[in-house]
């Protein structure tokens, strides 16, 4: 379980790290958004599964700041400063939030 999640954590944090340089066209923020949404309510999901009560709210709260269906409108500089703060956070839980082996 705790495979899957790191790598997805991973896969996102990569995906928000490579936002933060300009040039990409709107498809790739778009794809972002999805792919950060999905793979942070995933991880909510395991925190919930777990009664990680505390990592469940953030991990939920990412994904709704990340959510394609209705999307927060923020300037770049923003989103700059956004991407790097929840990449950084994504990295990091990957070696704090570990969750059972066995969820019931």
């Amino acid at each position: 379980m705790n495979r899957r999640k790191n790598v997805a954590t991973a896969i996102s944090a990569t995906f928000l790290f490579l936002a933060m340089f300009g040039g990409w066209p709107y498809g790739f923020f778009t794809l972002l958004r999805l792919v950060v949404v999905a793979s942070t309510g995933y991880i909510a999901w395991i925190a919930y599964r777990s009664k990680q009560e505390t990592w469940t709210w953030i991990f939920g709260s990412i994904a709704v700041v990340f959510n394609p269906f209705m999307p927060l409108y923020f300037g770049r500089g923003f989103w700059v400063v956004i991407d790097l703060i929840v990449g950084i956070f994504l990295v990091v839980s990957i070696f704090v939030f570990q969750s059972p082996d066995k969820i019931r």
